[in-house]
């Protein structure tokens, strides 16, 4: 079993211990987090599934994603400078670049930051639940934007 099937299978089983009913809403809001490389916000996930689930509400969306956080499945990272909270349904600690410009959150692959984690721990002594680094910056896309832009008007 791959690793995003362990973290769908876990969402799952998370969901039905905490006494909500696995919907097939539901389903198709955890394997959306499970599969997503890009961070989504809780309307990106409500735009995904809405033709396939034209009844769903923006709240079903809301309610899931708040019970995987709670249960510690998935992680609330917070805003991309865009206002709106992404999510991350990889609760492993690694690292997110966030660009400030077209506000796109991506994980930093081949890094391995499990080391640090357990430095942490063993120094602080504290018993860590989970971690999130974050680095801020323009994207490769941004940037040749950003010097496009500077170039046409020099």
């Amino acid at each position: 079993m791959n690793r995003r099937s362990e973290r769908l299978k876990a969402m799952l089983e998370g969901l039905r211990a905490s006494g909500l009913r696995l919907t097939p809403q539901r389903v198709a809001i955890c394997e959306v987090l499970a599969t997503s490389r890009n961070h989504p916000t809780a309307y990106d996930i409500y735009r995904r599934l809405r033709r396939r689930f034209p009844t769903m509400s923006l709240a079903t969306v809301y309610k899931t994603l708040d019970a995987l956080v709670r249960l510690g499945l998935v992680s609330a990272l917070g805003d991309a400078g865009d206002g709106m909270v992404h999510y991350d349904g990889d609760t492993e600690p690694h690292i997110n670049l966030v660009c400030l410009s077209c506000h796109r959150v991506q994980d930093l692959e081949g890094v391995d930051v499990r080391v640090l984690h357990q430095r942490i721990a063993a120094r602080s002594g504290y018993a860590l639940q989970g971690a999130r680094l974050v680095y801020y910056g323009l994207c490769p896309d941004c940037q040749r934007k950003t010097e496009a832009s500077i170039a046409e008007g020099a």
